[in-house]
């Protein structure tokens, strides 16, 4: 590339001379030339920006906005999911709770405390803090309603357990076939049938005929089996636990022994006329907690002799 020589006449001698720049004209020009090339360039990146845009920055918008999407869906799934604990909670409370003799969960759970002020500190100086701290917070209290009830289905089912296991034990059914006519219950008698002296009669008899079969009316352990010469002859004791037991007496026959266990239905002896007896029958009796209960409060005699024996037969299957 030529480089163009600039000449200026010179009237003294009527010529034209080479005009030679001196260094700070020089240093202007390139100066100028410079910022104009500047000035040109962020012109052009200005139009270019607003006409075509940058795409590494519309690639980052484009991500900010998917995040604050995936912010806004995470927000609600999590709105969701809490409405569905206070279900759980509400139901717990109405139902299950109230029948199980549980205290109730309070209706406002919450964290509380932790953190203070600085609790969200990691997430102050971006865009979008306000939201991110506000996911957070609710996720945080869905997490602390979530451990609560867990724990709480925890609790209920231990004592779903210990109320099933209390029922198994309870003395709950007839000792004989419901075609056994009722005797003497609860009273007091004034001539006792074969002493003849007033005394009060604290169980429930059954007119049953001599060899019927006697069942053990709820789950327990068998505490005595035998005679004990206390009047009722042949018996049998049950502890069932929970302050229950139940006493089966004038027995002719005991099918089962001291520390045995037994369940609900199991046969454990036959009818008698064993010890202070005027009769074959069977002396059934109830005491909770060492106190005499009526037993007719334990059981009643809406089955059909059919379903009795149905009934023995499901609770001696395993």
């Amino acid at each position: 590339m030529l480089i163009r020589k600039k000449y200026v006449f010179d009237t003294s001698n009527l010529q034209f001379l080479r005009h030679k720049r001196k260094w700070s004209e020089k240093l202007i020009r390139f100066s100028i030339g410079f910022g104009m090339s500047i000035l040109l360039t962020v012109c052009y990146g200005f139009i270019f920006h607003h006409a075509f845009g940058f795409p590494y920055q519309e690639k980052l918008e484009r991500r900010v906005e998917e995040i604050k999407l995936n912010y806004s869906l995470l927000e609600r799934r999590i709105d969701y999911s809490s409405k569905f604990v206070a279900d759980l909670r509400s139901s717990d409370n109405n139902s299950y709770r109230a029948i199980l003799d549980l205290p109730q969960i309070p209706a406002d759970i919450s964290e509380g405390g932790a953190g203070g002020v600085f609790k969200y500190g990691d997430l102050t100086g971006y865009v979008n803090t306000e939201m991110m701290m506000a996911v957070r917070s609710k996720f945080e209290n869905l997490r602390t309603e979530t451990n609560i009830q867990y724990n709480s289905i925890t609790e209920l089912s231990e004592k779903a357990a210990e109320w099933k296991d209390m029922w198994a034990h309870l003395p709950y059914i007839r000792p004989v076939n419901v075609t056994m006519r009722l005797g003497d219950g609860v009273k007091f008698r004034e001539h006792h049938p074969v002493l003849g002296s007033p005394r009060w009669h604290f169980g429930q008899d059954f007119c049953c005929p001599l060899g019927t079969e006697v069942h053990a009316t709820g789950a327990g352990i068998v505490y005595y089996a035998g005679n004990q010469n206390d009047g009722f002859g042949i018996k049998v004791v049950i502890d069932h636990g929970y302050g229950y037991r139940s006493i089966y007496g004038h027995l002719s026959k005991v099918n089962v022994k001291r520390g045995q266990k037994v369940k609900r239905g199991d046969f454990i002896g036959l009818s008698g006329n064993t010890g202070i007896s005027s009769g074959p029958h069977l002396h059934y009796q109830v005491d909770l907690f060492g106190s005499h209960v009526n037993p007719l409060w334990y059981f009643d005699d809406n089955l059909s002799e059919d379903e009795y024996f149905k009934m023995l037969d499901y609770l001696s299957k395993p």
